[in-house]
């Protein structure tokens, strides 16, 4: 009698697992997109580096600048994470000149975290960016 009690317990504890499991991988694929991508690949080129051209602008004694950056990472990271794996828009110029400046934006923050973006890299990055937002709205 205590066998059969231990093993209805121990499938009664694997199918709670595998419950919540899948109850947290649908609550979790089912949440909301913190930084507003929208999935339209132009749209969010374009929301994209009109917010990284201002965050990369802001000088070294603003307040904000350290909030600033983390969510410029975080949608860096979601931008590259939606739009990487996506043939379609990959082999696009504006993605690759996209893709350029983000990695000098994330590049500089990694390695350098509490110094503003030098000027040099923010003329080049921004130039980028607004060669990026150009070639996206083209289409290209």
């Amino acid at each position: 009698m205590a066998a059969l009690f231990s093993s209805f317990q121990r499938g009664l504890t694997r199918v709670a697992l595998a419950l919540c499991l899948c109850l947290s991988l649908l609550l979790t694929a089912c949440g909301t997109d913190s930084y507003g991508l929208t999935g339209n690949y132009v749209d969010d080129t374009v929301a994209v580096a009109d917010a990284l051209i201002s965050t990369v602008a802001i000088g070294a004694d603003d307040p904000g600048r350290s909030e600033a950056e983390t969510r410029a990472r975080g949608l860096i990271n979601d931008y590259m994470a939606r739009y990487r794996p996506q043939k379609a828009v990959n082999g696009l110029s504006s993605f690759t000149t996209m893709q350029t400046a983000l990695h000098s934006i994330a590049g500089h923050y990694t390695n350098y975290p509490n110094r503003p973006v030098p000027d040099a890299l923010q003329d080049r990055v921004s130039k980028e960016l607004k060669k990026a937002e150009n070639a996206a709205t083209r289409g290209a």
